[in-house]
């Protein structure tokens, strides 16, 4: 009797699933290996393949985007707590931080504020669940924001950078729409059709843990570009990855005190936790393809040092989250029965 044995996948597959675990590496060594190339070739002919680099980077992490699980009311509080974060307070914060300290350069300016107006990055619900968090309330909070945001981001940036920076409007919501929500409909369509193909279970050990990893090869192509664009800026102002990275520092160091404040006081450990990583993530992956496509290079290079800032934030985070809230209680084992 033949027995069905479930192909495992292949080392390539395996090697794709781990690369978001080594985002804080890999930043870094695209941001070095685009200085170096900037410097020694012309990279401007490459400007016309950001926007399809950008959608084929946001296709994988949608892949597995389900948008009717933010149709649920369960865990409404947490919810409402981090759309405040997400729409009121954190754009304003970044907002003031631009204002502060990037008054006279429009590019640099108007990409701070588009680190406030994309919440939630594909490792939300990771890091929600590294830190023993909520995770269905992260799902929600990931869904809804990414959906909210996508509607609200042309006339935020109006509001907030209009008189800085010239937005078109027209042209920002087009980008939207092609970064976010084509790559999005693709998405639920691939997941679909693979599900009724080979079925949920084989699906999601053998296909799902792919995606994650295809789209941070294009995270990595989008930030290659992003410096190696700036390389003959960068070299003859050293200084500028500082000024860029000063308040990047103090926009999450504000985020996570303000929302660990407030979520200490208002919810639940859990909840609490789920509320700070679903409002600190920022989505940083389309902030990026929208800043490149529709500001340009100056905009670009904040949201690639802030991928440095963000990883190393939500990791430490991991780390602190039993001195900001009560410890996670360990599963109970169940009581010895006695053979008497």
């Amino acid at each position: 009797m033949s027995q069905t044995v479930t192909a495992q996948p292949s080392a390539l597959v395996r090697a794709i699933s781990r690369l978001p675990k080594r985002l804080v590496l890999l930043i870094p060594v695209s941001m070095a290996l685009g200085l170096m190339t900037g410097l020694v070739v012309d990279l401007s002919p490459l400007k016309i393949l950001i926007l399809p680099i950008t959608m084929l980077m946001v296709y994988p992490m949608l892949v597995n985007f389900k948008p009717a699980e933010a149709l649920s009311l369960k865990d409404g509080k947490a919810v409402a707590l981090a759309m405040a974060f997400n729409f009121v307070v954190l754009p304003a914060v970044a907002w003031s931080l631009a204002r502060i300290f990037f008054a006279g350069d429009p590019g640099l300016f108007v990409g701070l504020v588009l680190i406030g107006l994309f919440p939630t990055s594909g490792m939300t619900i990771s890091w929600t669940g590294f830190a023993n968090g909520n995770v269905a309330a992260a799902v929600k909070m990931t869904v809804f924001g990414l959906l909210t945001a996508s509607v609200l981001a042309p006339l935020y940036l109006v509001a907030l950078a209009g008189k800085v920076v010239s937005v078109d409007v027209l042209g920002v919501a087009q980008t939207v729409l092609l970064v976010v929500f084509v790559p999005m409909v693709a998405g639920v369509l691939t997941r679909r059709v693979l599900v009724s193909r080979m079925g949920q279970a084989e699906y999601k050990s053998r296909v799902a843990p792919i995606f994650p990893g295809l789209s941070t090869i294009g995270v990595f192509a989008i930030v290659f570009l992003a410096i190696g664009l700036k390389a003959r800026m960068i070299v003859s102002d050293p200084a500028l990855i500082l000024r860029v990275a000063v308040p990047l520092v103090l926009f999450y160091v504000i985020a996570f005190g303000v929302s660990t404040l407030v979520g200490r006081m208002l919810l639940p450990r859990g909840d609490a936790i789920a509320a700070v990583y679903g409002s600190v993530m920022r989505n940083l992956s389309i902030a990026l393809g929208i800043a490149i496509a529709s500001f340009g290079p100056d905009a670009a290079l904040v949201l690639a040092v802030a991928y440095i800032v963000q990883v190393q934030g939500a990791a430490w985070y991991v780390k602190l989250s039993d001195r900001f809230f009560e410890k996670a209680p360990r599963p109970t084992r169940a009581p010895a029965v006695s053979r008497a």
